[in-house]
């Protein structure tokens, strides 16, 4: 997770000083809250950012960009860097602020806790992706999350009544009895 964890902070960081906001989600923030238990190979950072103002960033970090403009890879890592087009958004709900976490290796700009849970939660009410509530679970498990605004979120994306007792099964064990 080291590996995973100083890179987005170096990417972060890098776009940080060019006033680019980009916020990092989806696996790689879920491999960060969830102490590696789950692993990601890429780093998805939603940004407004221009290709041009991203591939100048990452080209001084040595990154190249792939047949996709938004695909970056650099040799020596493992990992591909995203940068899915703004707005950032959980669902239906927009995300207008965020986390910073402060790492060993710089600050990362990143969905909180309890945003990523609700970016686990989406895949698993609209596309039925069991292995993201599994996600959403571990983190929960670690991070002290919203369980009321996580709920209300559920109820506003229009999640089923099922969706809703399953959820509650993997984040409040110990309510949903």
């Amino acid at each position: 997770m080291n590996e995973l964890t100083q890179l987005a902070a170096t990417i972060s960081e890098a776009l940080a000083r060019e006033e680019i906001e980009a916020v990092l989600s989806g696996g790689a923030a879920v491999q960060i809250y969830s102490d590696g238990i789950y692993v990601s190979k890429d780093l998805d950072f939603v940004t407004a950012a221009s290709n041009k103002e991203i591939g100048t960033v990452l080209g001084r970090l040595g990154f190249e960009a792939t047949t996709s403009r938004r695909l970056y890879q650099r040799e020596g890592t493992e990992y591909l860097v995203e940068f899915p087009s703004a707005p950032l958004a959980l669902g239906r709900e927009l995300v207008r602020e965020w986390h910073q976490l402060r790492t060993a290796y710089g600050t990362i700009q990143i969905l909180s806790p309890t945003q990523s849970v609700k970016d686990r939660l989406a895949a698993y009410v609209h596309w039925r992706d069991f292995q993201a509530l599994r996600q959403a679970g571990e983190i929960a498990l670690r991070h002290a999350v919203d369980l009321v605004d996580i709920f209300s979120w559920l109820k506003a994306e229009g999640a089923s009544e099922r969706d809703i007792v399953a959820v509650r099964k993997v984040l409040a064990p110990d309510a949903a009895s």
